[in-house]
């Protein structure tokens, strides 16, 4: 099954896709933020093009912790997806992983200017991924 990662800004939502098995989180494309309805459609259109069972939405928390202004902005967004899918939606912490898609970007001339924010729904994603994974390997005593 393939989830479907979100990096939701002000500006641009970056979006990851993973592949079928689940392994590995790829960037797919930045939605640059027109109007909520337009940009909820949008991603409905992604979560049925790709047959996606599963989204993860990055919530920039505070570094303390803390709920942030930005992470009560993407919940009141993750509300608005919810009631246009069914599919189930749940949250990451990704505190700091912009900078580190922007980390990873440097010297690298083919992404577009904006690009870190796939590559930082992919991060979080990947992280998602990591952990499910790691909860399918018996643990040995």
């Amino acid at each position: 099954m393939r989830s479907l990662g979100l990096d939701v800004g002000d500006k641009r939502i970056g979006v990851a896709l993973s592949d079928p098995g689940g392994i590995l989180a790829t960037p797919l494309t930045i939605i640059h933020c027109t109007e909520t309805e337009a940009d909820l459609q949008v991603i409905v259109t992604l979560v049925k093009k790709h047959d996606v069972g599963h989204i993860i939405v990055g919530l920039p928390l505070a570094l303390d912790g803390s709920i942030s202004s930005q992470a009560e902005k993407v919940k009141l967004f993750t509300d608005d997806l919810r009631s246009h899918t069914e599919i189930p939606i749940e949250f990451r912490d990704e505190r700091l992983s912009t900078v580190s898609a922007k980390r990873m970007m440097r010297g690298v001339r083919q992404v577009s200017k904006n690009g870190h924010d796939a590559i930082a729904a992919a991060l979080i994603l990947q992280s998602y991924l990591d952990e499910a994974s790691m909860s399918d390997i018996p643990q040995e005593i």
